[in-house]
């Protein structure tokens, strides 16, 4: 595997400078308050790293806890008038914001590559799947005007009207591996529920997520419902504690969203988290082999692998154990590993050069214990600077191994061998996360069957993607709560129900 060829350093480099000379977001020093762009309090920055280079190319304000309580504070104040909207005046207002969204595709596609390496195949699709994503949460204004009256059981001559309030101020705190999308599926229900938000992104990527905020602005959205503050966990901290925030939903690494957890049990806040994972494709002995190789870099290695739902864990009875091998270190190998700004790139950089330390040890720990490297391995990656890693593919993978149980979150695809389908279906339930998931076989029916035995919160036949209309969450370490559909939208909500004696 290899780089196109007349790709070197300087020209890596030189590329994405004169990208980063076309955005109109680089070097700032204001944040997003009360319907502004205002000076951050704070006098602390951090810098922007491009991880196909290695190079700052942009930085921005580290909130302080003034300017934390001024955007809290300003969600706060604008909470009454647009949780006072009728939900169809603020579906409209969101189709408008879904429209600006996909105005400004150009733009947040190249910021979201130079944030954090996400080949611009990816994020060339971002501004149309969150402005998909709006304009679904804006749809459900019906099903919030709906009266919904309900006649006591064992007492007709009682009604009870169910009432659904917004719950609130919420604070929306976004990963780096897809910044925008990961903000989208928190605010649009939020949004539409009636509730004001303060957004913090993940400091990798604290740009991006400026063009949704403008997005808003030219639809209509009223100041103080939509706020954005930047910086580090501390930043984060002190929005999930402020007094005055009644809601956080985060996703992120598991341990994070157990610190989070921890304070909103305290607090008894609620919170939605969508958490890390581990997830297997089983292979029964029909699956067709094609299908699964036109397939496996999405369901298994999206965005460099840096997707909490693929599954990255490939479970083959012995029937075709030796063609998946083959068929995923050929695949892997035949992808285009190079520039993220090329739309031929499949797996570019992993977001920070961290990460590519921690994907680089886990590397190193297959081959320690005794896997066997058919693609890759902890070999150079083709550029000296930046967050490289050379994609990989293991065989001879046990459950019990590291690369096996952990979540590695770069570009690692392990082969695990089961006797058969009901040991395919222990190894795949033998992990603490529960996230997602994939079972290939020509029969859809006995696919079906299986996929129906996985412990897990998603789970796809032959394929994944999501479904803004089904909830989407995780079960054990993956999470707590759900996103997407009606269940998305209900964590925004708060009931009340009002007893009546039936005239």
């Amino acid at each position: 595997m290899s780089s196109t060829p007349a790709l070197t350093q300087d020209v890596l480099a030189s590329a994405h400078d004169a990208a980063a000379a076309t955005l109109p977001y680089r070097h700032v020093d204001d944040l997003f308050i009360d319907g502004e762009y205002r000076p951050a309090d704070g006098v602390e920055r951090f810098e922007v790293v491009d991880p196909a280079t290695g190079r700052a190319w942009a930085s921005v304000p580290i909130a302080a806890a003034a300017d934390v309580d001024a955007a809290v504070a300003a969600a706060r104040r604008a909470f009454s008038g647009w949780s006072g909207l009728a939900p169809s005046e603020r579906a409209r207002r969101m189709l408008a914001m879904a429209d600006a969204v996909e105005r400004r595709a150009g733009e947040l596609a190249t910021t979201n590559t130079l944030e954090n390496g996400s080949p611009v195949a990816e994020t060339s699709r971002t501004a149309s799947n969150a402005a998909d994503i709006i304009r679904y949460f804006a749809s459900l204004a019906e099903y919030l005007e709906r009266d919904d009256v309900r006649v006591a059981p064992l007492d007709p001559s009682m009604a009870t009207s169910v009432h659904r309030d917004p719950i609130g101020v919420c604070a929306l705190i976004a990963p780096w591996n897809f910044p925008i999308n990961l903000v989208v599926i928190k605010l649009a229900p939020a949004l539409i529920a009636g509730c004001t938000v303060v957004i913090k992104p993940a400091s990798p990527t604290p740009l991006s997520i400026r063009f949704i905020v403008d997005a808003a602005v030219e639809a209509g959205i009223p100041a103080g419902v939509v706020n954005l503050v930047t910086g580090d966990s501390a930043v984060g901290d002190q929005l999930v504690r402020h007094p005055d925030v009644d809601k956080v939903a985060f996703t992120g690494s598991t341990p994070v969203g157990r610190r989070i957890a921890a304070a909103c049990g305290e607090l008894l806040r609620p919170v939605t988290l969508e958490l890390g994972g581990k997830s297997s494709a089983i292979v029964l002995p029909d699956a067709d082999l094609e299908h699964l190789g036109s397939v496996l870099l999405r369901s298994c290695l999206r965005n460099t692998g840096q997707t909490c739902y693929i599954s990255t864990r490939l479970i083959v009875t012995p029937e075709r154990y030796d063609e998946v091998v083959e068929l995923a270190a050929a695949t892997v190998s035949a992808a285009q590993l190079g520039d993220p700004l090329d739309p031929a790139t499949v797996f570019g950089p992993v977001a920070t050069a961290a990460q590519r330390d921690i994907v680089r040890g886990y590397i190193r720990s297959g081959i320690d214990e005794r896997a066997r490297v058919v693609a890759g391995g902890d070999v150079p990656a083709p550029f000296e600077h930046g967050s490289w890693v050379t994609p990989t593919v293991f065989a001879d993978v046990a459950p019990s191994m590291q690369v096996a149980r952990e979540e590695i979150f770069g570009p690692v695809l392990t082969v695990i061998r089961a006797a058969n389908v009901d040991a395919a279906v222990s190894i795949a339930n033998g992990t603490e996360f529960g996230l997602g998931g994939i079972v290939f076989g020509a029969d859809e029916d006995r696919a079906f069957e299986v996929a129906r035995r996985v412990d897990t919160g998603s789970i796809g036949v032959n394929f994944f993607a999501s479904n803004h209309a089904a909830p989407f969450g995780g079960r054990h370490d993956s999470g707590l709560g759900v996103e997407y559909g009606i269940e998305g939208l209900a964590a925004y909500l708060t009931p009340q129900s009002v007893h009546r004696r039936r005239r």
